[in-house]
């Protein structure tokens, strides 16, 4: 029986009163964004769409999806910060069909018509992508009129790649389903065309590289929809289609049948939860106190796992070396995890081995890795970097980046630098990374980027001779700190799709539990192929 971790947490305390206050305004401010992508294109697209007899597309993600069953949205808030509707015009996410674990993609009609500006196309290749690490099946849910023009520097090349991205997924045997609800114009015609399996829609769907007016102005042809590019035309004269939906709700429930079909198998030997997983010993609502507002304020990470592993049952892993950084051993959701997370500070030599040989275990075990960031970096300074500090970080690095078994992290806190590459950040690969809205990412902390701009600029002035502005330099500094910390906010790396959400920390243990089962559609291996380590 793993040892149960005590918690220490004081609730009572005025501290914890604060951190939870702080919190759950941080959950207010991402609610009210999340409610701009909810809401679509708004009330007058959206009646506009009804009144043609279309379904939203959540309400297509509703009824695809089996009755009751999960549905994890990623990436919800992209494009958040720029020009472009929060969402970017379409929803994705991982849902159960007929059984079976899906990513899906659905086009947002009530936006700009469902076509595709940058963010759009960030976020479908960030679905894909994980379609394809986790082997589950992709099915798009497609109304689109193609490319956002104005941007279309931005989005030839990223568009070109979803449509090989497309054709790789089928050639490494990820089935790719197209369910057309619309119209699926110039660009957006390669998805069903790229796909293994199309459903149409008859009298709905219209599917061409060009409509009627482009082909007029191009060869002087007058044409019709349906004849250039209609359901029943492509279901009986030009082969694209394989079935002929006569509603949308007909369409979805040929696409569960397709899903039911595909004999889709987990991988042999891949392991099932271990029976009815215990609960946490301390519930999930605490953790809403367990972040400080000030993040230089030390946090004691076994907190956090207390409330997210089965049980609470912690088998820690050298406890007493490397304290900056927790790992250990532990079930979730009934599936075996290995935890790494910071204690808030910087990850000293120690911290470093002990994290590379953790993770060779965890790999020598076929052990998924769990990674809980709150760290500002490796440490600096003429002790630290004499005594190797920088191959000691890079043996940790080494380790995260040959690792083969699923990483899955969750930014909790501080994950600045080199310390944000360590401990499998976004560059990483993760199979999943996810936020709490009290985490900041960025090259470094505010205040210790603009006092370091402030030295340089000092020591510019020295070598010149020139006497140097002390308020300027003030100035300069809050303005570089304002904006440092602005861009290092939840909202503004999940809207550039650098994380899959910003979560609620309640919901930690669910979302991860849903990651673990999603991981398992693939083989998880681990390796003992790692390269040199600067011992």
């Amino acid at each position: 029986m793993a040892p149960v971790i005590t918690s220490r947490l004081d609730t009572s305390a005025p501290a914890y009163a604060e951190a939870r206050e702080s919190m759950l305004a941080q959950l207010a401010e991402i609610d009210a964004e999340h409610a701009k992508a909810l809401a679509g294109g708004g009330e007058r697209y959206v009646e506009r769409h009804r009144a043609r007899g279309g379904l939203l597309a959540r309400e297509r993600i509703e009824l695809l999806l089996d009755p009751g069953s999960p549905f994890l949205e990623l990436s919800p808030l992209a494009a958040w910060g720029s020009d472009f509707h929060v969402g970017a015009s379409v929803v994705t996410g991982v849902g159960v069909v007929s059984g079976v674990e899906c990513v899906v993609v659905a086009n947002d009609p009530t936006v700009r018509g469902g076509s595709s500006n940058p963010w759009t196309l960030r976020k479908s290749a960030r679905a894909a992508e994980i379609a394809g690490a986790n082997r589950m099946p992709l099915i798009s849910l497609v109304e689109s009129g193609g490319a956002d023009l104005p941007t279309q520097k931005e989005i030839f090349v990223p568009g070109g790649r979803t449509f090989r991205d497309l054709t790789r997924l089928s050639a490494a045997g990820v089935p790719t389903i197209a369910l057309v609800f619309g119209n699926s114009t110039a660009g957006g015609a390669y998805i069903p065309g790229m796909s293994d399996h199309v459903v149409m829609v008859r009298d709905r769907s219209k599917v061409f590289l060009g409509g009627p007016p482009l082909v007029r102005a191009a060869t002087g042809e007058d044409s019709d929809d349906e004849s250039l590019g209609g359901a029943r035309m492509h279901a009986e004269v030009s082969g694209l289609a394989d079935h002929l939906a006569e509603d949308e709700r007909d369409a979805l429930r040929i696409g569960r049948r397709i899903v039911a079909r595909l004999n889709h198998r987990r991988p042999a030997g891949a392991p099932r939860p271990r029976g009815p997983a215990p609960e946490p010993l301390h519930p999930a609502e605490e953790l809403l106190g367990v972040m400080p507002p000030d993040l230089r304020v030390p946090v004691d990470p076994r907190e956090v796992i207390a409330r997210i592993v089965d049980g609470s049952a912690f088998d820690e892993f050298k406890p007493s070396y490397g304290r900056g950084l927790v790992t250990g051993w532990a079930d979730l959701h009934g599936y075996p995890v290995g935890v790494l997370a910071n204690d808030h500070g910087v990850l000293f030599s120690a911290e470093a081995h002990k994290a590379a040989q953790f993770i060779q275990l965890a790999n020598r075990a076929d052990t998924p890795l769990v990674f809980l960031h709150n760290t500002t970096g490796y440490m600096v300074g003429r002790e630290y970097e004499q005594g190797g500090i920088i191959k000691h970080g890079a043996m940790m690095i080494n380790a995260v980046s040959n690792s083969t078994v699923p990483h899955f992290s969750v930014l909790i806190g501080a994950s600045y630098g080199a310390g944000h590459y360590g401990m499998c950040g976004r560059a990483y690969d993760p199979r999943f990374l996810f936020a709490w809205p009290s985490a900041r990412s960025a090259v470094m902390g505010p205040r210790q980027l603009a006092e370091v701009l402030s030295i340089v600029a000092r020591q510019s002035a020295a070598r010149r001779g020139e006497p140097f502005d002390e308020d300027q330099d003030a100035a300069l500094r809050e303005m570089v700190e304002r904006q440092i910390e602005a861009e290092s906010l939840p909202l503004f790396l999940s809207g550039r799709v650098y994380d899959d959400g910003v979560i609620d920390p309640r919901d930690t243990r669910t979302v991860l539990g849903l990651c673990l089962s999603f991981a398992h559609n693939a083989p998880v291996t681990g390796t003992d192929r790692f390269g040199v380590f600067r011992m």
